[in-house]
């Protein structure tokens, strides 16, 4: 339970982080650079969340494919 929630406080920092900085790259006048670091950041979290749901379809197939 704890490492679930340790997961979404993950991707909420990175969201965080990602947010901040894009809204400083912004006022400094560096829009493309500031979409690039957002890309970024979604593309770490998808990463993330694809790594998890690997994980849980490995567990569904164990239980479903269980040859004891």
């Amino acid at each position: 339970m704890l490492e679930d929630a340790s997961i979404l406080f993950q991707i909420a920092g990175i969201g965080i982080i990602v947010a901040m900085i894009h809204s400083i790259l912004k006022q400094m006048g560096k829009e493309e650079i500031a979409q690039v670091v957002t890309l970024t950041g979604f593309i770490i979290v998808l990463f993330i969340v694809l790594h998890r749901l690997a994980e849980l379809f490995s567990q569904i197939k164990s239980v479903f494919l269980y040859q004891g």
